[in-house]
């Protein structure tokens, strides 16, 4: 654990630390001008892959918050990145957003149906079908190749929680008693390790900010980086205190890191 004023790099998550649904939380920019004027890297990091990075820009702007691509790292980004280095010239199918179908395109990974697919890949589908998830069970039934995006059960609304990704992986399993092979965001190592890659810094420098305990506390935790746990989001009070694993620093929210620096 380092001290706040010593980290090199935050990774933010978004959902429930930096905002929820369209609205900003009123601690966010004045940590992130203080990040800016102190010369600190930071990187919104989301296991949410329903929206590409395009979107996640189009959105940060639209709240006030300056971003470009450089600043924003998604499951879904990550799992594209996989698919190339692990499984080049895999066909896959696909279960996620059109959002996330334009991402896979655009990065040239080949779309096919569950029929002739070498990978079923699910993300956080706010558009899924019936069809979809019979698709997919075919897909694993079968014997292919299964990666998740990420594994959270919960995503924060601004009503509330809506079911994430983790519904349909407990669907699969009830049906097929397959797991995942690879589930690639938050907790697993990929996107840690490719923040410390583009920022030119250690895993031991990066701060790892967010507001769930079983991904964005346990991938500090795994990867030997400092945890910084907001209670704005998912985890209680309560929930926190209880912890197995207690995090670096807990906060009610972001400006109780803009205080240490």
């Amino acid at each position: 654990m380092r001290r706040l004023n010593e980290i090199r790099l935050f990774l933010l998550d978004m959902d429930g630390t930096v905002y929820i649904g369209d609205r900003l939380f009123s601690c966010t920019l004045p940590l992130l001008q203080r990040l800016d004027a102190n010369g600190v890297g930071r990187l919104f990091l989301t296991n949410n892959s329903s929206k590409d990075k395009a979107d996640y820009i189009a959105k940060l702007n639209r709240l006030g918050v300056a971003a470009s691509e450089r600043h924003i790292l998604t499951s879904g980004d990550a799992a594209i990145d996989y698919l190339k280095e692990k499984l080049p010239g895999a066909a896959v199918y696909l279960v996620g957003t059109a959002s996330l179908q334009r991402a896979f395109e655009a990065a040239g990974i080949a779309l096919t149906d569950c029929e002739r697919c070498d990978a079923a890949v699910v993300g956080f589908d706010t558009e899924l079908t019936y069809n979809k998830l019979e698709g997919l069970y075919r897909a694993v039934a079968s014997g292919r190749r299964y990666i998740c995006t990420h594994p959270d059960m919960l995503c924060p609304a601004e009503n509330g929680f809506i079911p994430d990704i983790g519904a349909t992986i407990a669907y699969i399993e009830a049906l097929t008693s397959r797991r995942p092979d690879v589930v690639i965001g938050k907790p697993e190592r990929y996107m840690i390790d490719a923040a410390a890659k583009r920022f030119c810094v250690g895993v031991d420098e990066i701060a790892v900010v967010g507001d769930r305990l079983y991904t964005d506390m346990e991938l500090a935790r795994r990867a030997g980086a400092t945890s910084v746990l907001v209670l704005s989001g998912e985890t209680t009070k309560e929930q926190a205190l209880l912890a197995a694993e207690q995090p670096d620093y807990i906060f009610d929210d972001l400006s109780g890191i803009t205080d240490l620096l």
